[in-house]
């Protein structure tokens, strides 16, 4: 049976540690399969017009294009390169909640996140993604410092 896991990145260097995590597992268990997740911040909770939203509709669009470009496809290039078998998906959302359904879907066991970089009053109000991923997902979740 092939394992997979689903690896989180924030854009941010801390993601080539999970990649690189990631990579160290998934060579230990042999069969397995790595999905590069992106989730762009995004809430549906917003008052806007009709033109308002197609412009968000066409801005959401480009944002996915962009971190797919930017984020996703070197991070699965990488990988491709060390022997891996990777793809790569990109959605908008709740960080923790999208992860948690995206590897649901693609039917991940494990996934593996950097630790959140942010910090101050916003993370001791809100919590960080890292943290609420943690609490509510449906698989183990790796932390990586």
């Amino acid at each position: 049976m092939t394992t997979k896991l689903v690896i989180g990145l924030d854009g941010a260097g801390s993601g080539d540690r999970a990649l690189s995590y990631a990579t160290d597992l998934a060579k230990r268990i042999g069969d397995c399969e790595l999905l590069v997740a992106y989730v762009i911040e995004w809430s549906p909770y917003s008052f806007q017009t009709a033109e308002e939203n197609a412009q968000r509709h066409k801005r959401r669009e480009e944002e996915i294009s962009t971190a797919m470009t930017r984020v996703v496809d070197p991070a699965v290039e990488g990988l491709r390169k060390n022997g891996m078998t990777a793809s790569g998906i990109v959605r908008h959302g709740d960080v923790a909640h999208t992860l948690n359904t995206i590897c649901e879907k693609e039917g991940g066991h494990q996934i593996i996140v950097c630790r959140s970089s942010e910090g101050g009053i916003t993370k001791r109000i809100f919590g960080s993604s890292t943290a609420n991923l943690v609490m509510s997902a449906t698989v183990p979740v790796t932390v990586i410092g």
